[in-house]
């Protein structure tokens, strides 16, 4: 049914379309695309920033609770230096040693409870913060999904955009909730704790800035790899999931076909790609905590030399020797969080950027300033000289000049890939032409609001798709606002009532994804009621019975007779049985049109329609 090699599409939402793929066809998915190159972190921090919106007074609030947790946290150094200069007193002042050791501890004891509880409501509220802003993205992500042109889904595949949707929203959502607050709390750590050690000893606080440098060096040199590799492990999640959703939308296919082994094999190929890329990611973010680790065992050595040489000399007591010790182990440790929180946020930058790629694509063109809606269209259609090419180098159609009165019924027939798919795409104008006009009702489609006219359209192809949902609900898709009443004339009309009421559960009977639990006959036929509810003055039938029994057949081409009453139609058939009626039938080939009349006068014509009646008619169909 395709006429071009492009990629498979989501529903449209164009009422009574029942089918799946680029406008009217459906082709294979296109693999093998690069990994863009990585953008600024800057940038795309600053992007994931803007998508907090209204929660930033909650982040500031977040932030006043760490300047508090922080000051209570420094605190704790200090009190545990003032507890060991306590405890040196003990023999001399007993009593009062005691009375001093008890407060401290009491002290101490108080700012652990305190700095926990305020820890405790940061997460609680930080919760809530990450993921309605993780809710604005995924919102924002599927809003854009709808304003995006066809060609845009034609080079994806489904699974790496649903991968984009939920998997790289997911990893903004694990940094935003678990390594914001972190990130926050370490830089107010570090900064507090560097103050204060100046303020008590500036040479020991030297020594304790010892480790600094190589926290920075070691921080940049990793993270930059890294980046790259948490994109290369995001992007091959990407290919993982096209390929399992390929793989279980078509396991028909794959099943008839013998194909499970190669289908496995080419599953393990990818997931063999994400083991090793996702390993060596793991590994080396992995590495960066032990030697962090040693780094800060660095400077503790070098602060307790320092110490232990100015209290040799007299200059410092034993107590501010352990206060910086502690100091040492708390600046550090911040640091050892800001390093580790950049490796999570690698992954949170490669998952954003994919998505911020999606949200930078070209939308649909806006409608004209001064479009109009297409008010109770007579549906009267134009071509006039219209060329087009889905690739800028390759076209598809060629001058193509015809004209449909409206109420009138035009076959369109030719050989697969001639271009007859490609007509309806631009004349519901999923695609806009390279040259010439598509005219309807005399204007041009692109002077009418995109919405007004695809509601002029009601569509019904070759393959029905359902969603997973009652067959009620399927049939209202067409029109939701219609009444149980009309809902149930249309399925009349379309001749699909009598099949639907021996489901077992009638109009209530719940569909699997795509109707897979429906024959195809029964698929077509809640096809064509969903198209009748939809009441449009412009009919597409895109080889609706080509893949249907006889019998079957006869029971949709009723319905669709009854639909057509009235309403300009355009068939694309290969079966010369399903156009007898029609008003004027197109011959296309190779993106033109080569013969065109009634049935009658291409019978008599010694032309390709001819030559397709009486092969058809000798029973062996084309």
């Amino acid at each position: 049914m395709a006429e071009t090699t492009r990629g498979q599409t989501p529903l449209t939402t164009v009422p009574g379309m029942v089918g799946r793929g680029p406008g009217f066809g459906m082709g294979p998915h296109m693999r093998g695309a690069p990994v863009p190159k990585p953008r600024d972190l800057r940038g795309s921090a600053a992007r994931i920033w803007a998508f907090f919106g209204g929660e930033k007074a909650r982040l500031a609030f977040i932030l006043g609770l760490i300047l508090v947790e922080a000051s209570i946290a420094m605190a704790g150094p200090w009190l545990i230096g003032r507890a060991v200069d306590a405890i040196s007193k003990l023999a001399a002042s007993p009593a009062s040693g005691t009375a001093a050791l008890s407060m401290i501890c009491i002290a101490l004891l108080a700012s652990y409870l305190g700095g926990g509880a305020l820890s405790a409501l940061q997460g609680w509220i930080m919760a809530g913060v990450s993921q309605r802003m993780v809710r604005n993205v995924r919102e924002g992500l599927f809003a854009k999904f709808q304003k995006l042109p066809l060609s845009f889904f034609d080079t994806r595949t489904h699974g790496d955009l649903m991968s984009r949707l939920s998997n790289d929203v997911d990893a903004v959502s694990v940094t935003v909730s678990q390594s914001t607050v972190q990130l926050m709390s370490s830089v107010v750590t570090v900064t507090g704790t560097l103050a204060v050690m100046l303020v008590l000893n500036p040479l020991l606080t030297a020594a304790a800035l010892v480790p600094v440098p190589l926290v920075l060096l070691l921080t940049s040199t990793v993270s930059r790899t890294t980046r790259r590799l948490f994109k290369e492990q995001q992007a091959a999640l990407g290919a993982l999931n096209g390929h399992v959703e390929e793989t279980v939308s078509g396991i028909q296919a794959v099943k008839a076909f013998g194909r499970e082994e190669e289908a496995g094999k080419r599953f393990a190929q990818i997931n063999e790609s994400l083991r090793g890329v996702g390993t060596r990611a793991q590994i080396l973010s992995g590495f960066l905590m032990p030697m962090m680790n040693v780094i800060g065992n660095l400077g503790f050595a070098a602060v307790a030399v320092t110490g232990g040489i100015l209290a040799a000399q007299g200059k410092v007591g034993v107590g501010i020797i352990a206060t910086f010790l502690s100091y040492s182990r708390q600046f550090v440790r911040p640091l050892n969080e800001i390093a580790n929180t950049f490796n999570t946020l690698m992954s949170a930058v490669a998952g954003a950027e994919r998505v911020f790629e999606v949200l930078d694509e070209t939308e649909e063109s806006a409608d004209a300033p001064d479009a109009v809606d297409l008010a109770s269209p007579r549906g009267e259609v134009e071509f006039r000289g219209v060329s087009f090419g889905y690739r800028s180098d390759v076209s598809v159609l060629h001058d193509l000049s015809f004209r449909a009165p409206a109420g009138s019924t035009t076959a369109i027939v030719g050989r697969t890939g001639a271009g007859k798919t490609t007509v309806v795409n631009l004349l519901s104008r999923f695609y806009e032409a390279s040259a010439g006009s598509v005219l309807i009702d005399g204007l041009d489609v692109r002077r009418y609001r995109r919405a007004s006219l695809r509601h002029a359209f009601g569509v019904v192809l070759q393959e029905g798709w359902l969603f997973a949902g009652t067959v009620r609900e399927n049939i209202l898709y067409g029109r939701p606002g219609a009444t149980e009443e009309e809902m149930l004339q249309a399925a009349a009309q379309a001749g699909a009532d009598h099949a639907i009421r021996r489901l077992p559960h009638g109009y209530d009977t719940v569909l699997a994804e795509s109707g897979a639990n429906l024959s195809q006959g029964q698929r077509q036929l809640i096809a064509v009621a969903r198209a009748v509810l939809s009441a449009p003055s412009i009919l597409i039938l895109d080889e609706a019975t080509s893949s249907v029994d006889a019998r079957t057949e006869l029971a949709i081409q009723q319905g669709m007779i009854r639909l057509m009453e009235g309403r300009t139609s355009f068939l694309i058939a290969h079966r010369l049985s399903t156009i007898r009626d029609a008003d004027a039938i197109l011959v296309m080939d190779a993106g033109r049109i080569v013969e065109r009349g009634s049935p009658e006068e291409l019978r008599t014509r010694d032309g390709y329609y001819r030559r397709l009646y009486e092969t058809q008619r000798g029973g062996v169909e084309t």
